[in-house]
């Protein structure tokens, strides 16, 4: 069955018309997996164990889960030891949860996933503002912290993203007009912080900042997409130097913290006709940028003083930030929100989960909760409403992809303390979202990956050609496509350093002698700009159904 080099993303199951939100037929479902691991998952990371990383902030009270024997904490700020445990590894699959060590206090922080695997969490607050902390992905590692090479200035709702050359820049935070660059390798970095006075133009007001957790978003051309309140920069961040400008976008809304929005980087498609030439005749794979949600300017300020609570903004904002002169092309969700999630689903569509109708982030600052998420279909510019969650999830929720493409969702606590007597109790609970592909699997079977060649030990190199080998039910072929997603971190409605690749196919998918069993011919991503070095999860779909993912390393 021939197929064509280049794969279309328009997936069927994007074609359906949208559902009222009353409706009984609406797609997805919802599970419980947990009803307390202890913590509250303000922050969240996926390993390449597949193990869920979850943490919350540290000098607020006892969390509801207690640290091993003998490993209580007596800090400098603590009047008595601290036998409670502020984080916890959860395997989604057994549903067991290892309580770890936090030293310092990671409120409000930021992190990402290293070339090797290991989670890197970067600031928080008060002694934790300038550490780094370290996470190894094994069955009995727990968090190391670095002072003596930690950050240069103290980092307080600051946003992180890989790089090409498998560093890690550090963005902004509350009063920090600046960025710098983790592990530390070289003099410079340790010396060095780099100025970015877009932050301080930015800035609503220093009570409401409206420019906090800035979205990030590496372009394809290797320089960063920073956005903060309602405008962005494309940034030369070797150079310090800002390439381009952006148009603000339309409409008078805030989408940082505290008027929280969110932000994903669409999918990049690698296949040879989305390569284009620019006024340089360089070579350029366009790259999109839709950030959702958010607030009027003043919605935290009137929630916190006068307890009026504003609506959330429905719009959504598309810029191709490869274009010479990009434009903001407005689009509008079928419901108003706040303080939502954008996930990446393996289909390439987007999910917009969590967050609230009215209000802003903040202690107590929202109401009206949105249970329903909604799916963006990029390639027909269409949401649908989904099934609805009956669990609040306000400030401090987050949400991560799973290998299995569920959709894991949790946290939710805009008290300053426990508390499970509020309006809005603290949530505790993690469930998991059956996005609608999953509907699809009653009357289509689900591919299977069994190999990946070379791929030794699932290593890939750039530009690599490789031999996917897939199981598939006879009859069940349709059209294919391969993505990779590279995890993210997750906290305040920005997953960063999500990111998801369409790689290039070749030639027909090929039957094998044995019954059920294919291949495909692949291309890796070609540079480093594109995809980072690092792990990430690689799906077959087939007619809009997923696979499990495998793990895969690329450098």
């Amino acid at each position: 069955m021939e197929r064509k080099k280049s794969v279309c993303l328009l997936i069927a199951i994007c074609c359906f018309s949208n559902l009222a939100l009353g409706s009984q037929d609406l797609e997805g479902k919802w599970k419980l997996l947990k009803r307390s691991i202890g913590v509250s998952a303000m922050h969240m990371a996926l390993l390449p164990n597949d193990r869920i990383i979850a943490f919350d902030r540290s000098h607020f009270g006892p969390s509801n889960i207690t640290l091993p024997q003998g490993k209580c904490i007596k800090g400098v700020e603590l009047e008595t030891s601290d036998c409670y445990a502020h984080a916890v590894e959860f395997d989604p699959i057994t549903r067991k949860v290892r309580p770890l060590t936090i030293q310092t206090d990671t409120w409000c922080s930021s992190g990402a996933l290293l070339a090797n695997g290991v989670l890197v969490q970067t600031g928080g607050y008060r002694l934790g503002e300038r550490v780094v902390r370290y996470l190894k992905p094994c069955s009995d590692c727990d968090w190391e912290e670095d002072h003596q090479n930690g950050l240069i200035s103290p980092r307080w709702y600051a946003s992180n993203q890989i790089l090409p050359n498998g560093k890690i820049i550090v963005v902004g935070g509350r009063f920090q007009f600046t960025y710098e660059f983790i592990p530390r390798t070289s003099d410079s970095d340790r010396k060095i912080l780099y100025q970015l006075p877009f932050l301080k133009e930015t800035m609503h007001s220093p009570k409401i900042p409206n420019n906090l957790y800035p979205f990030l978003h590496l372009s394809t051309d290797g320089n960063l997409f920073i956005f903060a309140n309602d405008r962005a920069i494309l940034l030369d961040y070797v150079n310090n130097r800002v390439m381009k400008n952006y148009p603000v976008m339309p409409g008078g809304i805030s989408r940082n913290y505290p008027s929280t929005g969110s932000s994903v980087l669409l999918p990049v498609n690698l296949s040879s006709i989305n390569v284009h030439i620019n006024n340089n005749n360089k070579p350029v794979v366009h790259s999109q940028v839709l950030i959702c949600g958010g607030t009027l300017p003043d919605s935290n300020e009137n929630a916190a003083e006068a307890q009026i609570f504003l609506p959330a903004a429905k719009t959504c904002g598309r810029l191709t930030i490869t274009a010479q002169n990009p434009k903001w092309e407005m689009e509008e969700m079928p419901l108003n929100r706040v303080m939502g999630d954008m996930i990446l689903l393996p289909t390439g569509d987007v999910l917009i989960i969590n967050g609230a109708a009215k209000g802003t982030a903040g202690w107590g600052a929202a109401r009206e909760p949105v249970l329903n998420p909604v799916i963006y279909c990029p390639k027909i510019n269409r949401f649908r409403i989904l099934s609805p969650s009956l669990i609040p999830r306000l400030y401090h929720s987050t949400a991560h992809l799973l290998s299995d493409g569920r959709v894991l969702v949790g946290g939710s606590n805009p008290n300053v303390n426990y508390n499970f007597s509020a309006l809005f109790p603290t949530e505790l609970s993690l469930e998991a979202f059956y996005p609608p592909y999953f509907n699809l699997m009653s009357n289509r079977s689900r591919p299977s990956i069994s190999t990946v060649k070379p791929g030794a030990f699932l290593k890939l190199k750039y530009t690599e050609n490789f031999s996917l080998g897939f199981k598939l039910r006879s009859g069940d072929l349709g059209e294919i496509f391969v993505t990779m997603v590279a995890p993210s971190f997750t906290t305040h409605s920005f997953a960063m350093n999500q990111r998801l690749l369409v790689l290039e196919l070749h030639g027909a998918v090929q039957k094998s002698n044995t019954a059920g069993d294919y291949i495909v011919q692949c291309s890796a991503p070609p540079t480093a700009a594109l995809a980072p070095p690092g792990y990430y999860q690689l799906f077959l779909v087939n007619d809009g159904v997923p696979s499990k993912a495998v793990w895969v390393q690329i450098k």
